[in-house]
This record gives structure tokens, sequence and C-alpha cells, in this order.
């Protein structure tokens, strides 16, 4: 197990910029275990001070957008260009089984034996908005091992799916026409969150299909009040298929990075974001120790029924959960 390892023993091999201690603490950091997470947090005290230095890039989209094949053609162009590129690419986990595929990276082909990059598949499990609980920390500790570029590709898109915009610094929203009606594909929340829509796919016969599409998202985007009012969201046309457009939503990327980083908005978000994650982590631990008491999980198990066959409302259910919490508490 990854806890066999000391702390400095994480530290150093994180940033000597080993990767096969690299993964071992990300390994740790997703244990649910008290022991491993107690010096998972120690470890991270350790890098904390060396991380920060990465341009972090959300990347969500809709079923069948082509993600895992524009990240390998983009993580492949911005290696070329001197980068070293960190993918966490989220699985979406099984609500029956728990389990997930992990596939991505034999989905990445090209990138996932390039030197200068570095892919983490990881289960979602039951986090909302398509990330893990640990992904926030996992971006911290690629940042620490020299990754200039951390890329999170999530489940897709959903009304939770928005959580991933409060952990990156670019959230970018791939999008794909000829699929029925593309602005019914796109949440508003999300669209709201986005730093820029790119329609993939725009390659042959489809390329005036995505043209309509990207009029379409321009028209939508004009509706709505812009995040930063220093940065209105392009909507632009690209392949990952055909390694068209990506050197433009590159350039995209880096004058939003400029342009909020003179503005001091990029400073603001990130320790916004540190401050959100502070709750979300609170949030979860207070999950967490109500499901600890065996009497309170028993209970739960019960009101999760009764709530199913309608014999008690939700609220209901809540409030007598909470004082039976506060009790065994």
């Amino acid at each position: 197990m990854a806890a066999n390892l000391e702390e400095a023993n994480y530290v150093d091999g994180v940033l000597s910029s080993d990767t096969a201690i690299l993964a071992k603490t990300i390994t740790l950091l997703e244990s649910t275990n008290l022991q491993h997470r107690a010096l998972a947090q120690q470890v991270l005290a350790g890098i904390l001070p060396h991380s920060g230095g990465s341009v972090r890039i959300g990347i969500t989209g809709v079923p069948g957008v082509g993600k895992s094949t524009f990240i390998d053609q983009f993580g492949i162009n911005l290696t070329e260009l001197g980068h070293r590129v960190a993918v966490l690419a989220v699985d979406p986990s099984s609500s029956r089984t728990g389990g997930s595929i992990l596939g991505d990276k034999t989905r990445m082909a090209r990138l996932a034996v390039d030197s200068a990059a570095f892919i983490r598949p990881s289960p979602a499990g039951v986090t909302l908005g398509g990330v893990t609980r640990a992904t926030r920390e996992t971006i911290l500790v690629c940042e620490a091992a020299g990754f200039d570029i951390v890329l999170v590709e999530t489940v897709g898109v959903g009304q939770s799916e928005t959580m991933v915009a409060e952990m990156v610094d670019f959230f970018l929203v791939l999008m794909i026409s000829g699929a029925g009606d593309d602005l019914q594909g796109i949440k508003k929340g999300v669209l709201e969150m986005a730093d820029m829509i790119a329609v993939n796919k725009a390659d042959g016969d489809n390329r005036q299909r995505a043209e309509l599409a990207a009029a379409d998202y321009r028209a939508a985007l004009h509706l709505l009040t812009p995040a930063s009012p220093t940065w209105s969201p392009p909507v632009l046309l690209c392949s990952g298929l055909a390694n068209q457009g990506l050197d433009e939503l590159w350039q995209q990327i880096t004058a939003h990075k400029d342009k909020m980083g003179a503005s001091g908005e990029l400073e603001l978000r990130r320790s916004t974001q540190q401050v959100r994650w502070l709750d979300a982590m609170l949030d979860d631990r207070l999950r967490d120790d109500l499901r600890s008491f065996p009497a309170v999980q028993t209970e739960l198990d019960r009101l999760e029924i009764a709530v199913q066959q309608g014999e008690i409302t939700a609220t209901s259910a809540v409030d007598l959960l909470w004082d039976m919490y506060l009790q065994v508490r």
C-alpha cells in the first residue's frame, strides 16, 4: 500500500518528479483510511510551497463530444511546445457497483507514452460535479511535481458539473453539432461558468453544421452576463481528430491568463476557490462523521426506505436523523 512510505519519501519523490511516487501520493490522497488521510495532509504541507504554478484547465462536454481524443491531441501539442502536462481524468463510477472503467490511458494512447505528460484516471465515486474528493489536492501535487499545465477532464455536463469551475483557472466546454437541439445539450449554469465554448469535430462534412452551432452558442452567450468584466467567452471551432483550431484555442487560454492576471481576477478566483474548498471539505467531514455511528447509519437506511415509499417527507427524515445524530454525538 502507498502508505508504506514515509512522509519525506513522498515529498522528495514528488518534488523530484518521480512519476511512480507521484502516483502513490495520489493514491494516498484518495484513500479513505484515517491514517492514510493524516499522512496525506502531512505530505501536502510539505509540497504546498511548491504548488500553484500551473495553468489549471477544466474540460467538460456532452457525452460523445470526443473529450479524450481532444485532450490526447491538445496535450501532445502542448508538450511539443515544451510544456509538462498532467491530465486528471475522472471516470464515471457505477451507481450500482461503485466500479469505474478507468480507460483514459487507452483512449489517450499517444499522450500516455509521452515522457512530458502524466495521466491519472480516477473514479468519480459519489462526489457531485464529476470530480473526485481528492482532485483539488491532486492538482497541487502535480504542480509541485513540475507540471505547468493541469487538465481536469470531467464526467460530462450536468447541473452539478459547475463544481469543476471552482477548482480551475479556465473552464472549457466542448460541444458538437448535429446531435439534435444543440442548445438543449448544455445547461444554462454551465454556459454561465464557461470561459470558452469549442465546437469539436468541426471537420469534413460536419464543418458547416459546426459553424451554425457556433453561431447559436454565440447568440446564447450574448444573453448572459459574463462571469468576468474583462473576459467575454469566445466560441471557437476545432477538431481534436484532425488537429484543427487547437493552436487558436491555446492562444485564447493564454490571453485569458494574461488578462485575468493583470486585473487581479486570477488571484481572487483562486483565493475564493480555497474558501469553497474549505466549505466542501467541511460538508464531506460532517457527512462522514454522521455515517460513522452505526445507530445513525441504521436509522438512515430505514428512513431512506420510508422516503422512497412515500411514508415520510425527505425534510422530516433529515430532521429525525439530525436529532438522533446530535444525541449520539
